[in-house]
């Protein structure tokens, strides 16, 4: 009840006004389409007037005086055009104005999916690891779907309604103002009904998306997971939490239809109320002869059409509260600080490979944790100088990954800085110090296109350089076997591939942009004898003149680094080559002995 109360707090329109910088691009067509309101709203006020002055030609009551001139067939056949003449301004401006409206909804979900999409993908890796996907995608998606409506079909089309509903106000005083103050009080509790269930609406929409979201999140696990869930036979386990979670879903888009359809069944009420109130009180003045029943079947037809822009005034009102509903998600999201950020230091490093100066990591008091005062690093100091080979060897959880996020900056340091050449991380643009830090992971990422597309990675690398980069890491062989070759698309993921081929691409990904600092995080772990054979050799080229970090658990792996780096539940407590690590008979030499007795 609190989050709600806050939620409230924020006013509805200043949540609404959030959408006027991305309406500026469009300010000549929202206007045209607001100048086209007034044409559409006196049409359709001038409609009524014109079959209530019909009635009275066939009653013979009093008409207008520019009619009186003739005779009362022609009358009719004049009164028969001027409405056909209305009927084709509402319909052809109305379908101008529709396109123009819808154009410019359009055109601001781009841009809000846009920028949602930038922000999100510019946020730290610490928000996705406490954020399920699934959450993201109904943001990105649903919820901006629901937000473009507000403005292409609500914005729009509520202020359409105001107009009509004020031209007919300003048009009944004038045709008769008993009569017409009857219709307006109708209108307070019509306003009441509307304040009222659209505030419950609300709070049940938000619910209804949090829920839709917990269901995309656990649709999208499983889908990810299908291969666990088939084999560990959990389809009927997943299926009832599925259920569960879609049955809660229901419930709760079950409320928002009840408060909807309790708006419309209200106004559908109140709108016979107020015809057969305009049929009594007008019989009445009929007849004392204070009204003629033309004016009073216009009266009856004014009243179905100030309540008809009532209902869809309701309807929309309906979508401003799932739009508001979004725009609050959206904010949420957006408002998400971005932890790590470029800063205009004028600092860089430079990327001239030949040069053996370059390349020199430092770790100076560096503490670290995923939460806060729940440290996986703590206190490190070391110095990997250029060209060097280091392995960071440890049991599981003792930190070395961490220390490969923090290098690469997908994550800032609790306490101390990380110095690349001399300079922090901080100091340095992202783009730079991720071009000058090669990653190849454990588990190789793919995307959906074709193999060259996956190696450059939207980058402008000629042919040439892909093919030397493939030929460098040894896999132009199986590359150049596939159907298409280099264009081979590659399905979701690269399941068309296998593990040791996506790996392999992994391998030329890193290649072609020439990286000054290699980390290799268990990047041969899941590649056979002969593939990893392949790598072997494509490392000794790659790791020449080059400083590498090397993850690895097969300690038989890195007996030849320069130095082996051991940490314990974040801390580095031995140093030193296999050899001098062996005789040190620590950490080292206990996993070395452990996995010799293994093989």
């Amino acid at each position: 009840m609190k989050e709600i109360k806050q939620r409230k707090s924020e006013n509805d329109w200043r949540l609404l006004l959030k959408l006027i910088p991305y309406t500026r691009r469009n300010r000549g067509v929202i206007l045209l389409s607001m100048v086209l309101l007034i044409p559409m709203s006196v049409a359709g006020a001038i409609q009524p007037l014109i079959v209530g002055q019909a009635i009275s030609v066939l009653r013979q009551e009093k008409s207008w005086s520019f009619l009186q001139q003739f005779s009362e067939g022609n009358e009719l056949n004049i009164l028969i055009g001027l409405l056909v003449l209305t009927i084709l301004i509402r319909l052809m401006f109305s379908s101008v104005q529709g396109y123009l409206v819808q154009k410019v909804g359009q055109e601001i979900t781009a841009g809000v999916r846009e920028d949602l999409f930038t922000h999100v993908t510019s946020l730290a890796a610490r928000f996705f690891d406490r954020t399920p996907v699934g959450r993201l995608v109904t943001r990105i998606t649903s919820d901006v779907e629901a937000l473009g409506d507000v403005f292409a079909t609500g914005a729009v089309g509520i202020l359409s309604d105001i107009v009509y509903i004020l031209v007919i106000i300003i048009t009944i005083f004038l045709l008769q103002w008993q009569l017409a103050l009857m219709l307006v009080l109708m209108l307070i509790p019509v306003t009441g009904v509307i304040i009222y269930f659209q505030g419950q609406y609300r709070q049940a929409n938000y619910q209804a998306r949090e829920e839709l979201a917990k269901l995309n999140s656990m649709l999208q696990e499983n889908v990810a997971g299908i291969n666990v869930v088939q084999l560990f036979g959990r389809e009927s386990f997943n299926a009832e939490m599925f259920r569960s979670i879609n049955q809660v879903y229901m419930k709760q888009v079950n409320k928002t239809i009840f408060h909807d359809s309790a708006v419309s069944a209200t106004l559908e009420w109140i709108s016979l109320v107020a015809i057969a109130s305009i049929l009594w009180f007008g019989g009445v003045l009929v007849l004392k002869n204070t009204v003629d029943f033309g004016t009073l079947s216009a009266f009856i037809l004014f009243s179905q059409r100030l309540f008809n822009p009532l209902r869809q005034f309701a309807d929309k009102f309906t979508m401003f509260q799932s739009g508001f509903t979004a725009i609050e998600r959206i904010s949420e999201l957006m408002s998400t600080p971005i932890e790590i950020r470029d800063l205009d230091t004028g600092k860089n490093l430079s990327f001239v490979t030949s040069a053996s100066q370059l390349g020199e990591i430092c770790f100076e008091d560096v503490w670290f944790g995923y939460k806060e005062n729940e440290f996986v690093l703590q206190g490190l100091n070391f110095t990997i100088y250029p060209g060097e080979k280091v392995a960071l060897v440890g049991p599981t959880g003792a930190g070395k990954s961490s220390i490969i996020r923090l290098l690469c900056r997908l994550y800032e340091p609790s306490k101390g800085r990380i110095l690349i050449d001399g300079i922090d991380i901080r100091d340095l643009p992202q783009a730079e110090l991720r071009r000058y830090v090669g990653v190849i992971l454990q588990e190789s990422f793919l995307f959906t296109g074709d193999v060259k597309g996956n190696i450059t990675l939207g980058e402008d690398y000629s042919q040439e350089e892909v093919e030397r980069a493939a030929k460098l890491t040894n896999v132009a062989g199986f590359i150049e076997d596939l159907p298409q070759g280099y264009y081979t698309e590659l399905r979701e993921r690269g399941t068309n591939l296998s593990g040791g081929q996506k790996q392999l691409l992994a391998f030329a990904r890193v290649a072609i942009r020439n990286p000054r600092v290699l980390v290799l995080d268990e990047a041969t772990s899941n590649l056979d004898v002969g593939t990893e054979a392949l790598i072997g050799d494509a490392l000794e080229h790659l790791l020449l003149e080059r400083t590498a970090i090397i993850i690895a658990h097969r300690l038989s792996t890195i007996r030849n680094v320069d130095r082996i780096l051991v940490l314990k539940q974040g801390e580095l407590t031995e140093q030193g080559t296999h050899d001098q690590l062996l005789l040190q008979d620590g950490l080292y030499a206990s996993l070395y002995k452990l996995q010799m007795l293994k093989m």
